[in-house]
């Protein structure tokens, strides 16, 4: 690459919070993404819909190198990602994850879940952690809870409280990997409240989820993904009134009722 193709690369990838250029994924013989091409904007909502098992959470999870992409590149707020653990942690820092199952340490009170990232990895003092950790428990409505175990708290709660627990450490992204498919029908809307108040506030977010109501409310666009590839994109009213690809006019036929 010459100087000025980098500089335009360089450009390009600034106007955007994340970008997938040709994206190859394989766990053995399984070609699970295939020439992912994506961007992501800065403050744009993004849901991705599609079957079990075509790629969804593996793209998501290449974000923050949680998986590792064997070709193409990936970058985030600028930086690529390659081997260089630097900035893997740089961006691990900046890009805030949500998964189905809450992953708290069950051993802590939930204000001591939420401290936990802030002074190890960026260094705040203990007082200063409690306060953040304080701050976003109430803006998920669960600050009565603060000093619980997380065993004590329904599902719905304990994902809240893994959203403040990102939140905590200031991200620039949320990944959302389908917060919702392991709580009970009645705890899904006070989880999906929350993120449609994060979403309100501007947060750049990719969401792997089958809510579709959501999707239609909050999300800029939607992708449906089938077989490692993005199939179809586009606004949520487009994409669920005029749905361009035979595949993804069966998978909706099959997900809205």
């Amino acid at each position: 690459m010459n100087t000025e193709e980098a500089t335009n690369t360089a450009i390009e990838a600034s106007q955007n919070m994340i970008e997938f250029m040709d994206v190859h994924k394989w766990f053995g013989e399984f070609h699970v993404l295939r020439g992912i091409d994506l961007s992501v904007a800065k403050q744009e909502r993004i849901v991705i819909c599609g079957p079990s098992g075509s790629g969804k959470s593996t793209l998501i999870r290449c974000i923050n190198r949680l998986e590792e992409h064997q070709r193409g590149r990936i970058v985030v707020d600028g930086i690529e990602l390659t081997d260089n653990i630097k900035n893997i942690e740089k961006i691990r820092a900046e890009v805030g994850m949500v998964f189905q199952h809450f992953n708290l340490f069950p051993h802590l009170n939930i204000v001591d879940n939420l401290s936990l990232g802030p002074i190890w990895v960026r260094k705040v003092p203990k007082k200063e952690a409690e306060e953040t950790a304080m701050y976003y428990l109430e803006k998920v409505h669960i600050a009565e809870q603060a000093r619980k175990y997380p065993g004590q708290l329904s599902g719905g709660q304990q994902q809240r409280v893994a959203i403040a627990r990102s939140l905590c450490m200031n991200p620039k992204v949320m990944l959302f990997d389908e917060p919702t498919s392991a709580l009970d029908p009645e705890m899904i809307k006070e989880v999906l409240d929350v993120m449609i108040e994060l979403a309100q506030e501007g947060m750049t977010m990719i969401v792997v989820t089958h809510e579709m109501g959501f999707a239609k409310s909050v999300a800029h666009r939607v992708l449906f993904m089938d077989f490692g590839k993005v199939v179809e994109g586009n606004t949520p009213q487009e994409f669920f009134a005029n749905p361009q690809h035979e595949r993804t006019k069966l998978f909706l036929s099959q997900i809205l009722h």
